[in-house]
């Protein structure tokens, strides 16, 4: 069988052996045809519709220390910083008027926050806004705080897997953290009702082939509503600071088999692949992605959220961001639509 052949049979089945999978990130010669499959699949369960995250990063602080990590507990050289609700409401209030209906809450793992202080801030956001969604991306947590969270309005919570292979895993992340924790979290976060969002970097330091296999594997089986990719960009004062950063191609892959294996995620087009390729994230939508998430950080905090070296739209505000964004997303065929962007099961209509 050749190697169309096999992305054919991939896409009808919605699934995949491992030997297929190894094939096509192994050969690079049908990549233009497994993008176009991927965007198929998007078109059918999409259409040509891209949603809008406002993403607001609401505090550098970190108790972990991953390896990978710029804002890692052990890089002095960051200046750190945490928003207050206030702050956060004003972000929240500039992208509603930007059009935005959901918002990102993403931080470090910062035990200044309590359950309660999280909770309050989601609730007056669904109080003020209650036609929009509320996403949730601030780590490990016990399955009470996710409840809480929950209980408190969240509509999603995200929480990248990192890798699916736990001796990868332990490479990756101090001794201190657990890949059964992490994994469990994830469980945990499907079990309370969360829209669930998984994800990993790809080309991190020691990953091959069979990681991404792995990965792959855990997606189809975990059926997370989200998954975040992007590549692996080192940040210069962390122990993989000279490591190499994972490649666009390779990216771009894990896209297009993330979409053709769980044809209903929502997949962002990531900041990560804009900064490795100044289309990088057109193409992502062009490999099956359907999100992409804007910065409505105050400009003045955005350099200091700086999980990896050389990130883009540091500096912009918001109306630049999502002004910027929509063109980008009009220039390679799209359409950015005023929309929630919930998973939907689409298989049962």
């Amino acid at each position: 069988m050749n190697l169309k052949e096999i992305i054919k049979n991939i896409s009808e089945a919605h699934d995949a052996d491992r030997e297929s999978l190894r094939a096509i990130i192994e050969n690079s010669s049908e990549d233009n045809f497994l993008f176009e499959e991927a965007d198929r699949i998007r078109r059918e369960n999409y259409g040509i519709d891209v949603y809008l995250r406002g993403l607001i990063e609401i505090s550098n602080y970190c108790k972990n220390d991953c390896l990978y990590c710029g804002i890692r507990k052990s890089n002095l050289s960051v200046k750190r910083y945490r928003l207050e609700k206030d702050e956060i409401l004003e972000c929240c209030k500039t992208g509603y008027k930007l059009n935005f209906r959901t918002f990102v809450l993403q931080g470090g793992e910062d035990l200044k926050y309590t359950d309660d202080e999280i909770c309050e801030i989601v609730s007056e956001i669904k109080k003020l806004y209650p036609q929009c969604a509320v996403t949730l991306s601030l780590g490990e947590k016990s399955f009470d705080t996710y409840k809480k969270y929950y209980e408190a309005g969240a509509d999603r919570y995200l929480l990248r897997h990192e890798t699916a292979d736990e001796e990868h895993y332990k490479k990756l992340h101090p001794k201190t953290m657990s890949f059964q924790n992490r994994m469990q979290c994830l469980r945990n976060l499907k079990k309370i009702g969360f829209q669930t969002g998984a994800g990993f970097m790809v080309g991190s330091p020691f990953q091959k082939t069979e990681n991404l296999i792995s990965d792959l594997m855990f997606l189809k089986e975990f059926q997370p509503e989200m998954v975040g990719i992007g590549p692996f960009i080192p940040q210069k004062d962390t122990p993989f600071g000279n490591e190499k950063q994972g490649n666009l191609r390779d990216t771009l892959v894990m896209v297009a088999l993330t979409r053709i294996l769980l044809p209903n995620a929502l997949i962002p087009s990531t900041t990560a692949l804009g900064t490795i390729d100044p289309k990088g994230r057109e193409l992502g939508l062009k490999a099956g992605a359907n999100v992409v998430m804007p910065n409505l950080s105050p400009a003045r905090f955005r350099k200091l959220y700086a999980l990896y070296d050389n990130k883009i739209c540091t500096g912009e505000e918001a109306a630049e961001c999502r002004i910027c964004l929509q063109k980008r997303v009009e220039s390679a065929g799209y359409n950015i639509v005023t929309d929630r962007g919930d998973w939907k099961n689409r298989s049962e209509k």
